[in-house]
């Protein structure tokens, strides 16, 4: 661990709060998506309205990344963190008081600003504590945080007034919690110069990691496809089979990441490759069992896809991140981990988007068909590449 300066929390539960964070920005992330059906009824707008929405949050995070990405290795990430969880405020604001579209795609912007930001300096103040820990927690709060946001949004909607608001008070309420624990924890990497050199937009990588790095961005990219697809067509998927109420959509999501955080648990203590490439193989059997299930509508079998899925995407993204983080520096930790999270989210909305038009003109069924083959085809070749790369070095 850096011991940059001292807090008034232990190690212990500093790494607890941070990963608590990063469980909170993907949770806000994902708690309006119950809510679109919600929003287009009252304001009237077309499906691809509800993708834009969608993008324009892709876009924002990923500009983010790029610019505020490296800046928590050179001012800390103390201040990086509290500046993040105040912006996100922000944006929980102008949800609770959006009254239109454009309001939405405002608080959207904002958020996403937010969770660029956040994502480097919590991920790397993890790793700085705790390098085998902070890996395990970088792996498991992504899954679980889009499933409790989801969950959470669909129950509060479902049994609470207020539908479009409650939901966003509720992360208000954590959030400043969260930010006042911040306040008392201590800084975990010794600020260094160059905080505005490193504003400016840049993908560069150490050495070190320049191979192992472009190993695993395919099956990065393949396993946010594939949690892109649950996310986003999931709920939708699980309503047209089986006419379920909107808590039945969110417990899609929650379930796929239920089994991911088992999956990752499961196999935190086995060598990266095979994380990966048993990661890869539940995706690409998830993705076939949910192709047979969309064609012959069958629920039953949408959810042990659902559940090979979680498995995919749980041991795809920890294999990636035990494949990197061993061999990066803790001055080099925010810009690597933005990297690839900018990977992530590039698979997690580019396909996603792309679907929300071909839903459009195609129907749901289809496009969950092609989007289904699309994420098969995506991770043959993360698998081909994992083949090919025997003799790199593996991370554990």
């Amino acid at each position: 661990m850096q011991n940059a300066g001292q807090g008034r929390i232990s190690p212990g539960v500093a790494l607890f709060l941070l990963a608590s964070i990063l469980v909170s920005f993907l949770a806000a992330s994902a708690a309006p998506t119950p809510l679109y059906g919600i929003y287009q009824e009252r304001w009237h707008f077309s499906p691809i309205t509800t993708t834009v929405v969608f993008a324009v949050y892709a876009l924002a995070v990923l500009a983010s990344l790029l610019t505020f990405g490296k800046l928590s290795d050179h001012v800390g990430r103390r201040p990086v963190l509290l500046v993040a969880i105040a912006i996100q405020m922000i944006a929980l604001v102008i949800f609770v008081f959006a009254g239109g579209v454009p309001a939405l795609v405002a608080a959207r912007v904002v958020q996403g600003l937010a969770a660029g930001a956040a994502t480097g300096a919590v991920g790397a103040a993890m790793l700085d504590i705790s390098p085998a820990r902070g890996t395990l927690a970088n792996s498991i709060a992504p899954s679980i945080g889009t499933g409790t946001g989801a969950l959470l949004s669909a129950m509060l909607i479902q049994f609470f007034p207020a539908p479009t608001r409650l939901v966003y008070v509720v992360l208000l309420v954590v959030l400043l919690i969260q930010g006042v624990g911040v306040v008392l924890m201590g800084e975990t990497v010794t600020p260094m110069r160059g905080a505005l050199q490193s504003l400016r937009p840049e993908i560069t990588l150490p050495r070190a990691v320049r191979a192992p790095v472009l190993v695993v961005a395919p099956v990065v990219f393949s396993v946010w496809a594939l949690a892109g697809f649950f996310g986003a067509l999931g709920p939708a998927l699980t309503r047209a089979l089986m006419e379920s109420s909107i808590v039945a959509g969110g417990l899609v999501v929650f379930v796929f990441a239920v089994f991911g955080t088992i999956a990752i648990l499961l196999l935190r203590n086995a060598p990266a490759r095979t994380v990966m490439l048993i990661g890869i193989s539940a995706l690409i059997l998830g993705m076939i069992i949910t192709l047979v299930s969309v064609t012959t509508e069958s629920v039953a079998g949408l959810l042990v896809g659902l559940a090979f899925g979680g498995v995919g995407f749980g041991g795809g993204f920890q294999g990636s991140l035990k494949t990197v983080v061993p061999l990066v520096d803790a001055h080099e930790r925010a810009s690597v981990l933005s990297l690839l999270y900018i990977v992530c989210y590039v698979g997690f909305g580019l396909p996603t988007v792309i679907a929300g038009f071909l839903v459009v003109h195609g129907g749901l069924l289809r496009t969950a068909k092609e989007y289904a083959v699309a994420v098969i085809l995506l991770a043959l070749v993360a698998l081909l590449g994992l083949r090919k790369a025997n003799r790199a070095p593996a991370g554990r």
